[in-house]
């Protein structure tokens, strides 16, 4: 069905997804959101992106975004009305250097030690203790200050998020008794927070024959 508006192709529990819609969702820009059943792609998911992976982008001039990260800045270019794009150059670095971390080492460690099976010659708890030495790093940053750029929330912070609440329900138990007081506030924080509710609605998955559903 066509729309004038982008396309986003989502699936809710993704963190790349859930990043996307976050900073889409802060932005106000309204997309036409797609929800997808990952074991059954839709086939305008992947002629748009052969790759088949979301979230995913479709612009009314056929553009296609494909990364999480390309879709955040995005709609934080098209508005940003707290600024959580940096504004000096050493923002920016900070920034860089902790998504970076985030996206390399830590999701690695993160993807064995949530899914284990997939993974059966290695150690989980093993790869729990490597991803914890990026939640020390960001303990120590949120020990200086309420978010991970200063006293405001910042694209760092939101593009970290998701991940870090996957390794956290992981196991809960053990993440809420961990030594890691700021990262647990600063999770609940975003986790309760209208916001964070607001993109994690469920949508059942969708049908080409399907009128389109606004997001936000």
């Amino acid at each position: 069905m066509h729309t004038a508006l982008p396309i986003l192709y989502s699936f809710r529990r993704c963190p790349y997804a859930i990043r996307a819609r976050l900073g889409i969702c802060y932005s106000g820009v309204r997309v036409a959101l797609r929800e997808v059943v990952l074991r059954d792609k839709p086939t305008s998911l992947l002629d748009a992106s052969p790759k088949g992976e979301v979230p995913v982008l479709v612009l009314p001039d056929g553009k296609v975004l494909e990364e999480s990260l390309d879709i955040l800045n995005w709609a934080l270019v098209y508005n940003d009305p707290q600024h959580w794009l940096p504004c000096d150059a050493a923002s920016q670095q900070q920034a860089t250097a902790l998504i970076e971390e985030n996206d390399g080492r830590f999701k690695y460690n993160l993807d064995r030690y949530k899914y284990p099976e997939r993974y059966p010659d290695e150690q989980g708890l093993d790869y729990r203790a490597e991803g914890e030495k990026f939640l020390q790093q960001l303990e120590q940053v949120l020990g200086r200050h309420r978010y991970l750029l200063g006293e405001h929330p910042g694209i760092a912070d939101i593009a970290i998020l998701p991940f870090i609440r996957q390794f956290a329900y992981t196991d809960k138990d053990w993440f809420d008794q961990a030594p890691y007081p700021y990262l647990q506030q600063w999770l609940v924080a975003f986790l309760n927070s209208e916001l964070f509710l607001s993109v994690m609605q469920k949508y059942p998955a969708w049908q080409p024959d399907d009128a389109p559903t606004w997001f936000p």
